[in-house]
């Protein structure tokens, strides 16, 4: 009876689902009728689909002759013969117009500190540091190596790199000086751009210093240091090397008024983000000009479903794709006010993120799960103080998110008036793939939603057999080309082939790496990881799925879940568990036995952690993701020699490890089973 109970209350979770107001729906760009005709009309015309919108949205210098070329798969080309500028899509059609006057970003610090730059004012900005990299030699097809914080100056770089068709790679300003130097040595840029350093969590951050490192034992010769004095500290300056990027930008011999805009083709490379591999080595995706581009913009518009007059904010640091494409490029090809943030949510109050909501009255809020979660810990009360009222949208990205944390989403941030997207995408993917069209389609809570119209995904067997079985998952692949897919690994097209394309290679599949499941009504429902997938005695269960059930429970706030080797099960499920403020540790063993009950109540008996952690916070990196790798390794007691760049604060796992050892040395002088 318990178990059907279960099941039964499962299902019901899955099948609440939430409508967009009718107020919303009516204003929206795409209601339901439209979004079924799009579909359709992929499905039945896919080249006459991408044809009227390439057109539509962008501005050619010279329109393109064939919508895809397929003959080297997975090799796809798109848009072929077409020419462009992305700098210019992004700038110039807009001055041409009322936009001029419009803000393009609003930036502030955490200590309020704010600047507000117009389209105009953006476009002479770009202008004159696409000239100034020209002065300095950068030429098309050149590297330029971004490794800045949250500052306007780093969405400057960006375009004027692509204006003059080089090829950025930025670096996320919270990796280390190894990490940078890693990609330098594979990106190979002419010209590095950095700053003196950042503000974070009240502290200065050093950058500057770090690119010396960095530097120090390269082969590769980079030609010059670009420095955007922003912190106001003294810095080491290399004669003849390093440059001020003000001290640039004021002398009219380098910073010309106006850059021509150099004309691209649709498959010349765009930028190179780095992401991690499952070897050590970090893989530099490659994004092509004019289908990233497009994918941007139609997501911004469907999706998002921006207007003119929205202020949309995208808490992602443009070090990772989600601050690429919904931060820079998205937003300002759109004609849209973006904002921009340097800090964390919880600095100097708790309450920092709503402060900036209200004072900036913004519209479209798409953050992490992991963000919602940390500020759900901290109770409402700091939501509760300000007025969120210009929200009219609300977004996640990075990973799945638990109902719980959606619906904390909805109600207090949204005020149960705002719909939520949940999206699905890769660096890989360019833009979002799975998820729901907010004035078209009904959300339910933990599903990403739905393939978006021209995106054809399926769930598949370990064979690339379609899976139609609603309580049975897969993996998650897609099986037709899309314009703002990867080109390729820089440098390396066999890693490309062999990381995205071998598993279903006979098929033409392109791979995720993630776990999915399709319920009844077509909702992709997001397992994580293939690698996340645990095996207990020859059961496979998905990280994320304990996880979602730990964080049900009304105690808990935040929750990690890992495996580690176990002689008797294979793998045994080790819970890192983070209580909401005000609930009572004391009763430690009570504690644990109520959270196995729960978990084996929403998933079954094999699903019950044999090991549950309470820990003050969990391992994050400074973007907000669980870094679980490093979890799987306390776990299993082993010594961390990973790459710890980029965690928000290295010594958490110090005070885990300590936490582990004292449960393990409790645990053996009781004799407990942990079962």
């Amino acid at each position: 009876m318990g178990k059907q109970k279960g099941v039964i209350e499962s299902k019901l979770k899955e099948n609440r689902v939430f409508h967009p107001s009718i107020d919303f729906a009516q204003k929206a760009n795409i209601d339901s009728d439209e979004y079924e005709r799009l579909k359709k009309w992929a499905e039945s015309d896919w080249e006459g689909f991408w044809k009227y919108f390439a057109i539509k949205k962008i501005d050619w210098f010279k329109r393109f002759d064939d919508v895809l070329d397929d003959s080297n798969p997975p090799f796809y080309k798109f848009f072929v013969g077409g020419k462009l500028n992305v700098s210019y899509n992004c700038l110039d059609r807009h001055i041409k117009s009322w936009r001029k006057n419009k803000a393009a970003i609003i930036w502030e610090s955490e200590n309020g500190d704010t600047r507000i730059m117009t389209y105009q004012e953006l476009y002479i900005e770009v202008n004159k540091f696409a000239s100034v990299l020209k002065t300095l030699g950068v030429k098309k097809g050149d590297r330029v190596l971004i490794y800045m914080p949250m500052i306007p100056e780093a969405a400057v770089a960006m375009l004027a790199s692509v204006r003059i068709g080089a090829v950025h790679s930025v670096v996320f300003g919270g990796f280390s000086a190894e990490a940078l130097r890693d990609r330098i040595e594979d990106a190979k840029p002419k010209i590095i751009i950095t700053a003196d350093g950042g503000f974070r969590n009240g502290k200065a951050i050093p950058l500057k210093s770090k690119v010396d490192d960095a530097m120090s034992g390269v082969e590769h010769k980079v030609d010059y240091v670009v420095v955007v004095r922003h912190i106001d500290r003294d810095i080491h300056m290399k004669p003849l090397r390093d440059f001020w990027y003000q001290d640039l930008m004021g002398d009219p011999d380098y910073a010309q008024i106006y850059c021509q805009p150099e004309t691209m083709d649709s498959e010349d490379p765009l930028f190179i983000l780095y992401t991690s591999g499952s070897t050590g080595k970090p893989k530099g995706v490659v994004h092509s000009t004019a289908g990233y581009l497009l994918w941007t913009m139609l997501t911004m518009k469907w999706v998002f479903d921006i207007k003119d007059e929205d202020t949309f904010w995208c808490t992602a640091d443009i070090g990772w794709i989600t601050g690429h494409s919904y931060g820079v490029y998205g937003p300002l090809a759109m004609g849209s006010t973006t904002v921009m943030y340097e800090g964390v949510p919880t600095y100097p109050t708790p309450a920092k993120w709503w402060e900036l909501v209200e004072k900036h009255s913004i519209n479209i809020l798409y953050t992490a799960p992991t963000a919602i979660r940390a500020l759900m810990r901290l109770g409402n009360e700091w939501v509760l103080k300000h007025d969120l009222s210009s929200l009219r949208l609300l977004g996640t990205v990075g990973e799945p998110i638990n109902p719980e944390a959606w619906m904390w989403y909805y109600q207090t941030v949204g005020n149960e008036r705002s719909p939520i997207v949940d999206t699905w995408w890769q660096t890989e993917t360019g833009g979002h793939m799975i998820t729901t069209v907010p004035g078209a389609q009904t959300a339910k809570p933990g599903s990403a939603g739905m393939p978006l119209p021209g995106i054809f995904a399926e769930i598949v067997d370990t064979e690339g057999n379609p899976i139609n079985d609603p309580n049975k998952g897969g993996l998650l692949v897609i099986t037709k080309p899309w314009p703002s897919m990867l080109r390729t690994v820089w440098g390396d097209d066999n890693r490309f082939i062999e990381t995205y394309w071998k598993k279903f290679k006979n098929k033409g599949y392109y791979f995720a790496g993630d776990g999915a499941r399709k319920d009844e009504d077509g909702y992709f429902w997001i397992m994580g990881r293939v690698d996340d997938v645990l095996n207990v005695s020859g059961h496979r269960i998905g990280t994320m799925e304990v996880e979602s059930a730990l964080v049900s429970h009304r105690y808990v706030a935040e929750a990690a879940v890992v495996g580690r080797p176990d002689d008797i099960t294979g793998e045994a499920i080790v819970a890192f568990v983070v209580l909401k403020e005000g609930v009572d540790k004391t009763h430690h063993d009570e504690l644990v036995r109520e959270l196995r009950e729960h978990v084996q109540k929403e998933i079954g008996p094999i699903a019950r952690p044999q090991e549950i952690i309470f820990t003050d916070t969990l391992p994050k990196t400074r973007s907000g993701k669980i870094m679980r790798r490093l979890l799987k390794d306390i776990a299993s007691g082993k010594k961390i020699e990973q790459d710890i760049s980029t965690l928000e604060d290295a010594s958490v796992l110090d005070k885990l490890a300590e936490l582990r050892d004292k449960m393990e040395e409790e645990m053996n002088k009781n004799g407990n089973s942990k079962k």
